[in-house]
């Protein structure tokens, strides 16, 4: 295995010339991305409904062709998960991975055409694992490699086509040597029933000496606790006593950093942000940093970059920037053109660069309120309809809400908390609160899968406010009137334990 790490080695460092040379000349790399493109784009429907054949420059490029979010591409993403050929993207797109989500329904199905998951995702994979070797004495290939993966399965009005999660995606078509030093097996990693998926794993992870993992720290943390009971282990690195790195994504790490830090006291494990949607492979934690979630844009990898300020997203005629343009520290709604067939796509992330050559970002929320703590990604639709739909069934009258994740404590699982004022209350709290989680589940399939047999997530919770607390707090703060309005969802529990401390006091 040390002879198979120093080959690896190597090979990285050949990697490594060629992430230099975009981190030198971020520009001119995305000047021919937009090119080409563009190019391919001209063979497609969309292309010729815009007229790509003319444009000559970034300026006619935007001038011809809007700005769009999945509802505006859904028709045509449907026709392609039907087999239709040269709709977005030239060829026909067998893969489409599947994130919830979207304003117009439960689930998104993103594009992910071959030369998508060769040239962004993978290639992506790449540039993480080329820089960790240049910059750490890695050992990641005298052991093995992790991956908390997710699973696919046929479309059924096309069964030809298939939908998953992309990291499913990525782990069918790894390359073989890669396969090799990842555990468990594909078909382990692929199982649709993540419970069942986990107990094999802890049976794997007990045997194996694992360098790495790479996956969402809600679901790493349960196979972490899943493990320390099956070993009897008072910590991972009694396990895996030559662990190197964790590489997350998905949700912000923050909340969770102590734990992993409990779980592998040492200061030789590293912890690497990763920026991996279902979109594409976007950044990474390339170097350290003085900020911990600074990632750094990757230019090389298919994907053209625009950058909405904040404040153009209500406007009419919203104007994007290229990098070029960007301000450090200001809030942009991220905007990607890429070759899965998304053009000028908005996925709806928010971000900030904290520096300008190199272009490095840190994700800072979302275009709409949200909750995405454990990768449910509860967004402010799913909460107002399932209030709507319980509210309906049951008589009750709900004044207004607040929602706010409860992070995992040490031995517990996280959830939701929930501050209601009803203005007509249930009979039964605790029968309105189940009948709310089930329908949020209805409503929200990363919500589901997380509260699969409370595997991740417990049932909501809900704390009854006294009348009239929404607006006594708002008035405390000097916020009445129309423009101020109760947050309804937030990502961390600042306003609930300000309203929670506002009412005890």
């Amino acid at each position: 295995m040390k002879l198979v790490n120093a080959v690896f080695r190597w090979y990285i460092k050949q990697h490594l010339s060629r992430v230099k040379r975009y981190l030198e000349h971020p520009l001119e790399t995305q000047d021919l991305w937009f090119k080409d493109l563009v190019k391919a784009g001209a063979k497609t429907l969309w292309g010729k409904e815009h007229q790509y054949s003319s444009i000559k420059s970034i300026e006619d490029f935007r001038k011809q062709v809007p700005l769009s979010t999945y509802e505006n591409l859904q028709p045509y993403i449907n026709r392609m998960m039907k087999g239709e050929k040269d709709v977005l993207w030239p060829g026909r797109v067998q893969w489409f991975s599947k994130s919830s989500g979207t304003t117009g329904g439960r689930s998104k199905f993103i594009p992910v055409p071959e030369v998508n998951l060769r040239e962004c995702h993978l290639r992506g994979a790449h540039d993480v694992m080329a820089t960790w070797y240049a910059n750490n004495d890695a050992k990641i290939f005298e052991g093995k490699n992790m991956i908390m993966g997710g699973s696919y399965q046929p479309f059924e009005p096309y069964p030809s086509t298939k939908i998953g999660d992309v990291s499913a995606i990525m782990i069918e078509h790894m390359p073989a040597y890669a396969k090799f030093f990842n555990t468990p097996d594909v078909e382990t990693a692929l199982m649709p029933n993540y419970e069942e998926k986990i107990n094999r794993m802890v049976e794997y992870a007990s045997k194996e000496d694992v360098t790495t993992i790479s996956g969402v720290p809600t679901w790493t943390l349960v196979l972490f606790q899943r493990i320390l009971e099956h070993t009897g282990k008072q910590n991972m690195l009694e396990v895996w006593p030559n662990f190197e790195v964790f590489m997350h994504g998905g949700v912000n790490f923050g909340p969770y950093r102590q734990q992993f830090r409990e779980l592998f006291p040492s200061e030789h494990v590293g912890y690497l942000n990763i920026y991996n949607a279902s979109e594409g492979f976007f950044a990474a934690q390339l170097e350290n940093t003085a900020e911990e979630e600074d990632m750094t844009l990757l230019l090389d990898n298919g994907v053209l970059y625009e950058f909405l300020p904040i404040e153009e997203l209500e406007k009419e005629h919203p104007q994007a920037v290229g990098l070029e343009a960007v301000e450090v520290g200001r809030n942009y709604a991220l905007v990607i053109t890429t070759n899965a067939g998304l053009w000028r796509y908005i996925p709806g992330d928010t971000v900030k660069f904290t520096s300008t050559y190199p272009f490095r970002i840190k994700i800072s929320g979302r275009t709409q309120y949200f909750i995405n703590a454990f990768g449910e990604e509860v967004i402010l639709e799913n909460t107002d309809k399932a209030v709507s739909l319980t509210c309906g069934k049951t008589g009750v009258e709900i004044k207004d809400y607040t929602v706010a994740p409860i992070y995992l404590a040490k031995g517990q699982k996280g959830g939701h908390q929930w501050l209601i004022e009803f203005a007509k209350e249930p009979n039964n709290l605790e029968q309105f609160a189940d009948m709310l989680d089930q329908q949020l589940q209805a409503i929200n399939s990363d919500y589901e899968a997380k509260r699969f047999k409370n595997l991740a997530l417990e049932r909501l919770k809900i704390h009854k406010l006294p009348s009239n607390t929404f607006y006594n707090w708002l008035k405390s703060k000097g916020k009445i009137g129309g423009q101020y309005k109760v947050p309804r969802l937030s990502n961390n529990r600042t306003f609930v334990e300000e309203i929670l401390d506002f009412v005890r006091e």
